[in-house]
């Protein structure tokens, strides 16, 4: 069992920065990859980034690339999606989920509450 804990996330303004924390425990996740997920009212949810959590590659999606961070701090068992210059357009609630290393994404099993993001005009 993987628990996960999101946090950071709330109001800010277009232009403005969050930085939103996904605090890890129950299992070791060397062999893991920890993606961050968004899913705004009436879509469906999107990958926005992921990091294998014993290399630290990551992957960030077209529509996020440049603005967005996805890194992870092992000694605070946490990743974090460090997000500048948002748009409105990024409103959704935010999920940090893991899955095995290797597996494609629909392997992600363990996931987070959610955190709300909201970007104003």
């Amino acid at each position: 069992q993987v628990q996960l804990v999101e946090s950071g996330g709330g109001l800010v303004q277009a232009g403005g920065s969050l930085r939103l924390s996904c605090a890890a425990s129950g299992r070791n996740l060397n062999y893991y990859v920890v993606g961050w997920f968004r899913q705004a009212p009436g879509k469906e949810r999107e990958i926005v980034a992921a990091i294998t959590w014993s290399e630290g590659l990551s992957y960030t999606a077209d529509s996020v690339k440049g603005r967005f961070t996805i890194s992870r701090d092992s000694a605070k068992n946490t990743v974090y999606l460090q997000m500048n210059s948002l748009k409105p357009e990024d409103t959704a609630v935010y999920y940090c989920a893991v899955k095995p290393r290797g597996e494609d994404r629909n392997a992600y099993n363990y996931w987070g509450q959610g955190t709300q993001v909201t970007v104003s005009s």
